[in-house]
């Protein structure tokens, strides 16, 4: 087969075969395709689409471009994923509170893709940490500590690894089709039970809209579901960020006070991760209430930053991470508070406008070989409907140098719309099964 033609298809709205497909994903792993027709080929999809049977070969064809792995252990084997949102780390939080809880949670990640944070990039500000690992490793890790938070090896879902990379700077993010066949590749090839998908809809989501967020989260789980995997999807709001940290080692660092014991740190992080956490434990046969007091209980204890201690330490990290965070987590030099320019209410959070601040701050990729400073980032930020006065702060930017500082904090004032009050929409829109 011609890559050339499977791409002209595409281009001329004519549908590739599911052969052709299956053959383009194999050669995406094998370096059959190159980088400039992985790349026009992304384009082509975004502009033309696939089609639902197009977007199951293209899922199914990037995860058999690898090892599909299975499982046998004493409990469910299940996951979550986000489609990418600001401040967004319920990832951290929710693999070792489901760890605490008897399931098992293999999760292969990815890094951060246009204005949106990666977990793998989150977690690598922890100093020494190794996310590629063995699948003799992630099995290992899986079963001692009951949650492994890992990139992809080179043999889960290759075709995947590549097309990730190359979406990520080339504008072709945004795609129904893309975005489907590259989460559920890695997640079906990692032998799920049960997969819980978190669909953010708003400004700082790739799915803008509600009805575009719909049509993600109805496409993600007909095509999980279709596979074999038992799939659910909630669509959430994500017009304000998750958690008030937004950058890398700032986001360890609320997950782990929410680990600690302490919601009120990130309530929209934490009453989510509860959420999610809650639901796939329901899809497991709990009940409703067993099932989120279990979670809390999971937190609250101290069980959860237990296993994400083991799991830190077992990546190659500081063993006594559940303890002295604070000191392992890079710190900017330059940290300095952005302030309100009138007076008012919080109307609006243009959220891609603030992910965008991360990554000009040096806490994301511009092109695939930027490396990404872990300290910078913005915290204590500002919710919708919060009053304030002329001088109040909005959040605190943390920089490599004045410069940058300066530019992050008119980005900031830029992207938050002051006015009259204004009430924020309910964190989960609606279920989708």
């Amino acid at each position: 087969m011609d890559a050339r033609a499977i791409i002209a298809k595409v281009r001329d709205k004519e549908n590739p075969s599911r052969e052709e497909l299956t053959w383009f994903a194999s050669g995406l792993a094998s370096g059959a395709v190159s980088d400039a027709q992985a790349g026009a080929f992304a384009m082509a999809v975004v502009v033309n689409g696939l089609g639902d049977a197009g977007r199951v070969a293209l899922t199914q064809g990037m995860r058999d471009s690898g090892d599909v792995m299975t499982w046998d252990l004493p409990g469910p084997v299940i996951d979550k994923h986000s489609t990418g949102g600001v401040g967004d780390c319920v990832s951290l939080i929710l693999a070792p509170v489901l760890a605490a809880c008897g399931a098992y949670v293999p999760m292969i990640s990815g890094r951060g893709l246009g204005h949106t944070g990666g977990t793998l990039d989150k977690l690598e500000a922890i100093p020494g940490l190794n996310i590629n690992v063995s699948e003799k490793q992630l099995r290992l890790m899986t079963r001692e500590v009951g949650c492994a938070i890992v990139s992809a090896t080179g043999q889960i879902a290759p075709a995947d690894r590549r097309l990730y990379a190359i979406r990520d700077v080339t504008a072709t993010v945004e795609s129904v089709d893309l975005i489907t066949a590259s989460i559920l590749s890695k997640k079906l090839a990692a032998g799920l039970e049960s997969l819980i998908l978190d669909v953010k809809c708003g400004s700082g989501a790739f799915m803008k809209t509600p009805e575009t967020a719909r049509a993600l989260a109805r496409g993600l789980v007909d095509t999980a579901n279709g596979a074999g995997c038992q799939t659910a999807a909630l669509i959430t709001d994500m017009n304000q960020p998750l958690s008030p940290a937004l950058g890398n080692a700032v986001e360890v660092g609320i997950c782990m006070e929410v680990l600690a014991g302490d919601a009120t740190a990130a309530p929209r992080l934490y009453d989510l991760t509860v959420g999610l956490c809650a639901q796939l434990l329901m899809m497991q046969g709990e009940d409703t209430a067993a099932a989120v007091s279990k979670v809390k209980s999971a937190i609250s204890s101290g069980s959860a930053m237990e296993r994400f201690a083991q799991m830190i330490a077992a990546l190659g990290g500081p063993p006594d991470m559940a303890h002295d965070w604070h000191t392992h987590l890079p710190k900017a030099p330059v940290v300095g508070e952005v302030t309100a320019p009138a007076t008012g209410h919080i109307v609006a959070i243009d959220g891609e406008a603030l992910g965008l601040t991360v990554v000009g701050l040096g806490g994301g990729r511009k092109i695939e070989t930027d490396r990404i400073n872990p300290a910078v980032g913005l915290t204590e930020m500002v919710s919708l409907g919060t009053a304030v006065t002329r001088g109040d702060p909005l959040c605190v930017v943390h920089a490599a140098d004045e410069d940058t500082a300066v530019e992050a904090a008119m980005a900031v004032q830029a992207a938050i719309t002051i006015g009259d009050a204004v009430t924020s929409g309910p964190l989960v829109i609606e279920g989708i099964t």
